[in-house]
């Protein structure tokens, strides 16, 4: 990165979770002085183990953990979310993290503006839905096709109207599937992959909703991360897509993680499901490459030898 985060005080809401983990440990290899809020309802202790942070055990719903949690901070990631399957599950639940959540962190901020140099809100490609166009501009439509896409493009524009009306300095990255190490299968809501290894690991069915030919654009952690912080020294007000900009089906990528650990399991099609029904998914990320100056490094093969490798030696399958 071309600038440093060294000495500064740094909050990672959700910073307990798979995406807010990997986070706080690149942001302490920074040298910055990192605080957590998280409910621990998704986030691990576990993957805090072994970390110099301030944890505050709290919710961002809660104005009140908000206020405590960003005193005397200079930089916010927010990060704490449901996600797509709990959110579908509790609506309700999910306005008040996703919605509420983001609206109290804005607020509070507004309130101590002096001190807040930038806040980096992590959104989702999930507010595409079926997209229009194939690859996906961050200008593209917005096809809400559940609570949880929702509750995240809701938090956006609260974002994006603190920016416009008060000046609060903030940008806004949307992952694409983003995958690795600390994506832990015991966790109901983790994602394909990581469920995807563990079954292989285990001999067991890779299941796969319906023909397995719908695409998704898998982001290997490490890029994700990269592009979060260099997204704290853009100017404020911006989007980024944060991808790959290679378009992978479900069908290949059971097939190779199967090829990969070695596995004698089998792909297993059933119904395909209502939640996150997108057919097409790959992402246009030349706006981050300008802006940001960033890229992805790691293709999808190495980044599933290295979360495969990582999965054989936590022995958390």
């Amino acid at each position: 990165m071309e600038v440093s985060l060294k000495g500064r005080r740094v909050l990672v809401t959700g910073g307990a979770g798979f995406i807010g983990s990997n986070l706080v440990r690149r942001l302490i290899k920074e040298g910055a002085i990192v605080r957590i809020l998280d409910n621990f309802f998704t986030g691990r202790k576990k993957n805090l183990e072994g970390l110099e942070v301030e944890v505050i055990e709290g919710d961002v719903e809660n104005i009140n953990d908000v206020y405590r949690a960003i005193e005397d901070i200079e930089i916010i990631f927010h990060l704490a979310a449901r996600n797509i399957i709990v959110s579908t599950k509790e609506p309700y639940k999910d306005f008040l993290t996703n919605t509420l959540g983001t609206f109290n962190i804005l607020q509070a901020c507004l309130e101590r503006r002096s001190k807040i140099e930038k806040i980096v809100y992590t959104s989702s490609v999930s507010i595409y839905g079926n997209p229009k166009y194939l690859p996906i501009n961050e200008e593209d439509p917005k096809n809400i096709l559940n609570p949880y896409a929702a509750s995240k493009l809701a938090a956006e524009s609260y974002c994006s109207a603190f920016f416009e009306t008060y000046g609060l300095p903030i940008n806004i990255v949307r992952y694409s599937n983003v995958y690795g190490p600390y994506q832990y299968p015991t966790n109901p809501y983790c994602g394909v992959i990581s469920k995807f290894i563990s079954w292989a690991l285990k001999g067991e069915p890779l299941i796969v909703y319906g023909d397995g030919e719908q695409t998704r654009d898998f982001t290997y952690i490490e890029d994700a991360i990269e592009a979060t912080l260099r997204a704290t020294f853009a100017s404020p007000g911006l989007i980024f897509n944060i991808g790959t900009g290679i378009e992978t089906s479900i069908n290949k990528l059971a097939n190779l993680i199967i090829e990969m650990t070695g596995s004698k399991s089998q792909v297993l099609h059933i119904e395909k499901r209502d939640i996150d029904d997108v057919r097409r998914r790959v992402m246009n990320i030349e706006f981050a490459r300008r802006i940001l100056r960033w890229g992805p490094k790691v293709d999808l093969y190495q980044g599933l030898k290295n979360t495969i490798e990582w999965f054989k030696k936590e022995g958390e399958i």
